[in-house]
């Protein structure tokens, strides 16, 4: 196998590494760089990861309420009983995020799968 055939059109490969990686790369170095003095505990930044969690809850309440695609086939009772688990689990586990979306997800597959 010649590396042409193991990486493909090159080209495809350079415009996703240009379109995709460097923009976002610069970005993030730039935050690292002004964001390495800032103090955690600013009055700021509790501002932002309250706006930023609460878009988050927004957008879940939206999916939960509203689901897109697939999930439209979810009865409204798995789908509630999902997040309960979830945050339950959350609760639970001191807060622990992946424990939470875990459970919510295991709650979910079990049911449909249980529902059929």
């Amino acid at each position: 196998m010649s590396a042409a055939q193991l990486i493909g059109d090159w080209h495809a490969l350079f415009v996703l590494f240009v379109a995709g990686v460097i923009p976002n790369q610069i970005w993030r170095m730039l935050g690292l760089w002004f964001g390495g003095g800032i103090d955690e505990g600013s009055e700021l930044l509790v501002w932002v990861r309250a706006v930023a969690t609460a878009i988050l809850a927004g957008v879940i309440a939206q999916i939960v309420v509203e689901p897109p695609g697939a999930l439209a086939s979810v009865p409204d009772v798995l789908r509630y009983g999902a997040v309960c688990a979830g945050l339950v689990v959350f609760l639970l586990t001191r807060r622990s995020i992946f424990a939470g979306v875990v459970a919510g997800e295991v709650f979910m597959l079990a049911g449909k799968w249980w529902l059929g």
